[in-house]
């Protein structure tokens, strides 16, 4: 009832959206001139505040066309490499023969689509062949094509890495942490031909133990049943995967507008007073982030609630307790893949040192591949975009991949 309740609601307020769009394009070319009343401004931003009421539930563009390499403009075309009905490997193609790095972005299977990582992925395109986790939208994936849990997550990753081949170099970013970790100790515990050279985590919970945050909090506050039976709904009628259970992205993007209630309150009003006062380069950085925070993805339930239980309730990895498909993941096989751990000081999502603790398991690793950095004063989205990312941590990152070349 939850999911027909959202979707009725949703299509109910789509035609006034419309309309308020339509309205303020009519009345744009009369509101900005300076001779315009201020009434007629504020008309004009409240059409676009009320049109930009909703979420999205199918992913944005890229948008990534060109890329500097060496000082050319180099053309970028997106190819789909490999697909699955839960994901596709995405590789940014660049128009030049050149050996670079081969590198796969693993994107986190949090509510958002894998677009979050676009700041990543241009930081990362100069300098190296990259390669990403585009995770489908669960209310599109139709129920024939089975479950997608814990373990096919893990599944992905490897048959991802299998893809690059030998000698490519893995990052997670954020919840996937943990699956990378497993997928590539579970790959090296078999000689597999395919682990990477080097394992970049990022802001990522393996043991959520340490300094927990709210979000630590939330997940050990209530039972596992009380997560089901709370949280997890069944697609409407009209979706291709209509009747499959999922953890709907418009609920988790509620509880995260909640934990920040006031800086979105504040962002919104100072978004509409940008567009009051014409200011469009301003009103447009935030339209630009809230336009991919507005964008989300439904969970597959069976990943949502294994990732509940087994990373933040039971802390499965931490305790050498995981296992995979009846098999034990021993993150001390690992002897070949560099490791680098990244954490930033002001992250509310994955508290300081909850990344770091994937050094202590990959216990067989020399000293001279370990290394973990955390950088000053960014929270947690700082860590894998934005201007610090690219000045600080992504040269950091960098190096680790070609020292492991």
């Amino acid at each position: 009832m939850m999911y027909l309740a959202y979707q009725a609601h949703s299509d109910a307020l789509a035609p006034i959206r419309v309309m308020a769009q339509i309205a303020g394009t009519l009345l744009t070319e009369w509101a900005w001139p300076p001779l315009c009343a201020g009434p007629l401004r504020m008309v004009v931003a409240s059409c676009e505040m009320i049109a930009r009421a909703g979420l999205l539930h199918r992913r944005p563009a890229f948008g990534i066309d060109a890329v500097h390499v060496n000082g050319h403009v180099v053309p970028v075309r997106e190819d789909a490499v490999d697909v699955t009905p839960f994901g596709t490997l995405l590789r940014f193609r660049k128009a030049i023969d050149v050996a670079q790095p081969r590198v796969l972005l693993v994107a986190p299977l949090s509510g958002h689509f894998a677009t979050l990582l676009r700041g990543t992925v241009e930081t990362f395109l100069p300098e190296h062949d990259v390669y990403l986790t585009d995770w489908h939208n669960a209310r599109d994936v139709s129920l024939s094509h089975g479950r997608f849990g814990f373990d096919e997550y893990i599944d992905h990753v490897i048959r991802f890495l299998e893809v690059l081949g030998s000698g490519a170099h893995v990052v997670a970013v954020c919840q996937p942490c943990v699956q990378v970790l497993a997928a590539v100790a579970l790959m090296a515990a078999t000689e597999h031909p395919a682990q990477p050279r080097s394992m970049t985590l990022m802001a990522g919970p393996v043991d959520a133990r340490v300094n927990p945050t709210r979000v630590n909090e939330l997940a050990t506050s209530r039972s596992i049943e009380w997560f089901e039976r709370t949280l997890i709904a069944s697609v409407a009628p009209g979706f291709a995967g209509a009747g499959r259970r999922v953890y709907p992205g418009f609920t988790q993007i509620a509880a995260f507008m909640g934990m920040n209630a006031e800086r979105h309150v504040k962002a919104h009003l100072d978004l509409f007073g940008h567009l009051m006062r014409g200011e469009r380069e301003q009103a447009h950085l935030l339209t630009s982030f809230y336009d991919e925070y507005f964008s989300v993805l439904d969970l597959p339930a069976e990943f949502y609630l294994e990732t509940v239980r087994m990373v933040f309730q039971e802390h499965l990895l931490a305790r050498g307790a995981l296992e995979w498909r009846g098999r034990r993941v021993d993150p001390a096989a690992i002897r070949r893949t560099s490791l680098l751990t990244v954490e930033g000081e002001k992250d509310d999502i994955c508290g300081i040192g909850q990344t770091l603790a994937a050094q202590a398991l990959c216990s067989s690793l020399r000293p001279y591949r370990k290394r973990h950095h955390l950088e000053p004063g960014v929270g947690h989205y700082g860590v894998f975009s934005g201007r610090r990312f690219r000045a600080q941590i992504y040269p950091i990152v960098k190096n680790v991949i070609l020292a492991s070349e």
